[in-house]
């Protein structure tokens, strides 16, 4: 019974060391195809290799050319300005400009101490009082076309009634020369409300364009096509904007002026005129 048994037992390992032997040579047979094909496909990947290399370099710079190509040449930043504002958005802001600055000179010159009070005419003008010479004083504030030859002229002219109606006349004169300054000092404000107005007009005109690209688009617009109204609608407002701030500021500017200096002529043709108090009506 012992020797059947290790004659089975010797049986099974024999069988299993024949199975073994098998596996290892069909694993080896398996590794040298996969040798042979991998060393029959690598000169066909060497060959192919330097054919794709050239041709994805090639494609790659094609498509860096359409790229530059695509790419919008730059634009000097005026010459963006006029092309979004359009012709008609251009000669308004023109004219608006040109007239801001012609009032600004304008009022710079004629809102000042000396413009308004010459030296020379109350100097002269007090001159003739003390030495008496009545008529020469009047000639010489009525041929002054300033704010206090204009007060001293009408006062003199009915210094006959009276002080006190020579100063009624005085102030009558003195509230229409204010009124005159006061009326082109107001121009600048005028324009100061007018183009951030038509500012406004030019942001809904650009937005206006803007959506009308895109109704009339069958497709999504590109955003060039977009970027046309909407460059018109925000500059007009910039500009609008840049000619308002400056304009309201100098009005502020002016009107403190004015109504300073409307009391130094109203404090200098009294002084001036103080003399005649004791003068009455003449019957």
């Amino acid at each position: 019974m012992e020797s059947a048994a290790i004659t089975v037992v010797g049986g099974d390992g024999w069988q299993m060391a024949r199975a073994g032997a098998s596996f290892l040579r069909g694993l080896r047979s398996t590794l040298s195809r996969a040798a042979m094909a991998l060393a029959l496909l690598l000169p066909a990947t060497a060959a192919v290799g330097p054919v794709l290399a050239p041709t994805v370099a090639v494609a790659q710079q094609d498509d860096l050319a359409d790229e530059e190509a695509a790419q919008p040449e730059g634009v000097s930043m005026l010459k963006f300005y006029l092309d979004a504002l359009g012709l008609r958005y251009v000669v308004i802001f023109l004219l608006l400009s040109f007239a801001l600055v012609a009032l600004l000179v304008m009022c710079f010159l004629q809102i000042r101490r000396e413009a308004l009070m010459p030296k020379a005419l109350r100097e002269g003008f007090e001159a003739h009082l003390d030495a008496k010479e009545f008529q020469q004083a009047y000639d010489l504030a009525k041929a002054d076309d300033s704010y206090l030859g204009h007060v001293l002229a009408a006062g003199m002219s009915k210094i006959q009634s009276g002080h006190a109606v020579a100063a009624e006349a005085m102030h009558e004169t003195e509230d229409d020369e204010a009124m005159k300054l006061e009326h082109k000092i107001s121009y600048v404000s005028l324009i100061g409300a007018l183009a951030p107005m038509f500012g406004l007009l030019g942001t809904v005109d650009g937005m206006v364009s803007a959506f009308m690209v895109i109704a009339q688009s069958a497709t999504a617009p590109k955003p060039s096509q977009l970027a046309i109204g909407i460059s018109q609608a925000l500059i007009t407002t910039l500009i609008g904007l840049w000619l308002a701030i400056p304009a309201i500021a100098c009005f502020a500017l002016f009107k403190n002026w004015l109504q300073k200096l409307n009391g130094e002529v109203a404090e200098e043709s009294e002084r001036l005129m103080s003399r005649f108090q004791s003068v009455g009506v003449k019957k």
